[in-house]
């Protein structure tokens, strides 16, 4: 019995393993083949992201309030929101003593911060133009930080509610956070700060940054991440779930059988 929970844990955290190594991977890929068309200035794509920016700049110039609303938008979900949040989240688990989750909360917001500069930089691609601009950003244009930032932490808090809700929770916060990156991203595209292309760019530049810092934590620290799920589980459950005992002959699930100590 006991070779048989080994070879299901091992083989669980293998399944774990290659699939942030396939999401980092694949979206590395991607990145790499739309920044190639960025850098070699692909026609279809150039031509896509100036009648899309174009589009949008003509109604933001003609509808102020409603560009004024777009701006609110984009700063409220802009990078510093967004980092100050996974700030918070690493605190709070650091605080309640699960470290290697704090310090993967942490590595996402920082490899974040540092893959945005440093691609910004690789590619460094122009923002777009406009005589009478309706907003302004500084520095290069690929990605977009706005989209990398909120597509990183909204994944990220959607991963650490995900073992503490059930399916229609886990529904509502993928919706939520979905509709949060989507909405973050076309308002980059809206005041005409970004092409579409940076912003689809920002969120593959996302997925390269959690695949990777994933996979490496889990190499690092083997079925820590999960055991530190588990502990903040059984610390932020009901009191009265906690002293529940199961009658005479039930077992006890993982979570019950968890004490709080990392071992």
């Amino acid at each position: 019995m006991h070779l048989t929970n080994s070879w299901t844990s091992v083989t669980a955290r293998h399944r774990r393993l290659l699939r942030d190594a396939a999401l980092a991977l694949g979206c590395t890929g991607l990145f790499g083949l739309l920044a190639a068309l960025v850098t070699r200035h692909w026609h279809p794509l150039e031509r896509f992201d100036q009648v899309w920016s174009g589009e949008l700049h003509v109604y933001a110039r003609d509808h102020r309030i409603w560009t004024a609303a777009v701006q609110t938008l984009s700063d409220i979900g802009g990078t510093v929101t967004m980092r100050v949040l996974l700030a918070i989240a690493a605190g709070w688990l650091w605080l309640v003593g699960a470290r290697v989750l704090a310090g993967w909360v942490a590595a996402c917001a920082l490899a974040g911060w540092g893959a945005q500069w440093a691609l910004k930089a690789a590619v460094d691609r122009p923002r777009p133009s406009f005589n009478d601009p309706v907003s302004h950003a500084d520095g290069s244009s690929f990605p977009s930080g706005h989209a990398m930032a909120s597509a990183i932490t909204c994944a990220v808090l959607v991963g650490l509610l995900w073992y503490r809700v059930q399916r229609r929770g886990r529904i509502a916060a993928c919706s939520v956070a979905g509709a949060t990156v989507l909405t973050i991203g076309w308002t980059r595209i809206a005041l005409g700060v970004h092409w579409p292309s940076d912003v689809v760019a920002g969120w593959l530049a996302a997925g390269i940054v959690l695949g990777a810092v994933t996979a490496l934590t889990e190499l690092w620290r083997p079925r820590a991440l999960a055991r530190d799920v588990r502990r903040v589980n059984w610390l932020t459950r009901p009191r009265v779930q906690r002293v529940f005992v199961p009658p005479v002959g039930q077992p006890l699930g993982e979570d019950e059988r968890f004490d709080g100590s990392v071992h």
